[in-house]
């Protein structure tokens, strides 16, 4: 029996209204330390405050490792700093939808979350459903069902949310795949503490790299998002039996590779440092068990890499098994 697999076709271009989520456009003119929400950072006895640290990306939690300093804990969004403040110091810039979209979440609890008080869209693109976030909000003006146009108002930006105080107040933004629409199941599995935001619980939202996004689009108003996905630095690769179809598959079939001609025995999962899936190619040898077949040879370990989906030897890890099995919709 063949397996027909999809192929990457040129999708409609990226011309899909992007927006900055704020009045802050300081991004695209190249200063990045009025764009980004500094971190506190003590390292080696040293107090700092790098913006750095509110970019996408390995921006935290600085180690040394010999002559390097290797960076431990990914940072998923961006954190965009305020332009106004009334005179109490709370910010007064509005947040805004990056894309059109349906809002499909809204956290109005601050205490539920680390995100504080949350709203999330859902995209329906060319290419697939895509999730924006916007978290640390100090009031929200939308519901679920509403439907926003890019640039519409959904709330202020706060400082609501663990770790943030009035000085650091800021906006941090997403742009995401879901991982699993079986995330409830998988979390009753992992987790004793309840899950009050259901598939957009963000352990389920994996992000792209927004940072790269908006500025390989300001370069290139014709760039087209399945290819800019495409483009994502593979890391790691593993190989999964033919029966463990990732429920992605269907919904970003442009990330399915392959000849037509070709009967997949079983599937090579290419994928980011931090796990997003990058490519599903269709392999005509059979493995029974998925296992971790390539790692990008790097001096610092595979653990700091990987935000520990691997172990130090390119293995998966405890954490990395969890991540394949709620990719894979498994509990």
């Amino acid at each position: 029996m063949r397996w027909i697999i999809w192929m990457l076709l040129a999708g409609p271009v990226l011309g899909l209204e992007l927006r900055l989520p704020t009045d802050n456009d300081a991004l695209l003119r190249g200063a990045g330390p009025e764009f980004f929400q500094v971190v506190d950072r003590l390292f080696e006895g040293v107090q700092s405050t790098p913006w750095e640290g509110g970019q996408f990306g390995f921006v935290r939690d600085a180690k040394r490792l010999g002559d390097r300093i290797a960076y431990a804990r990914f940072h998923e969004g961006l954190d965009i700093r305020p332009l106004q403040r009334d005179a109490r110091g709370d910010p007064l810039d509005e947040v805004r939808a990056i894309l059109p979209g349906e809002v499909v979440h809204v956290s109005a609890s601050p205490s539920r979350s680390n995100y504080g008080r949350y709203v999330v869209l859902r995209h329906d693109l060319p290419q697939g459903p895509l999730y924006s976030l916007y978290a640390h909000l100090a009031r929200i003006s939308v519901q679920n069902g509403q439907r926003l146009d890019a640039g519409s108002g959904l709330g202020l930006m706060g400082y609501s949310g663990s770790g943030i105080n009035q000085r650091r107040a800021h906006v941090h933004v997403e742009l995401n795949m879901l991982l699993s629409p079986s995330y409830a199941n998988w979390h009753q599995a992992q987790f004793q503490s309840p899950n009050h935001h259901g598939i957009y619980n963000g352990i389920n939202l994996l992000g792209l790299d927004l940072q790269r996004l908006y500025l390989e689009a300001k370069a290139n108003p014709a760039l087209d998002l399945a290819q800019f996905w495409r483009a994502t630095e593979v890391y790691f690769e593993v190989e999964l039996p033919r029966a463990m179809t990732p429920d992605f598959a269907q919904r970003h079939p442009f990330l399915l590779s392959g000849s037509k001609d070709q009967e997949a025995g079983s599937w090579l999962l290419r994928c980011s440092r931090w796990g997003l899936p990058v490519e599903l190619r269709a392999m005509p040898a059979s493995v029974t068990s998925p296992r971790v077949s390539w790692t990008k040879s790097d001096p610092l370990p595979h653990g700091l890499n990987s935000r520990g989906l691997l172990t130090n030897s390119g293995l998966l890890s405890r954490e990395g098994k969890r991540w394949l099995d709620l990719l894979l919709g498994k509990p």
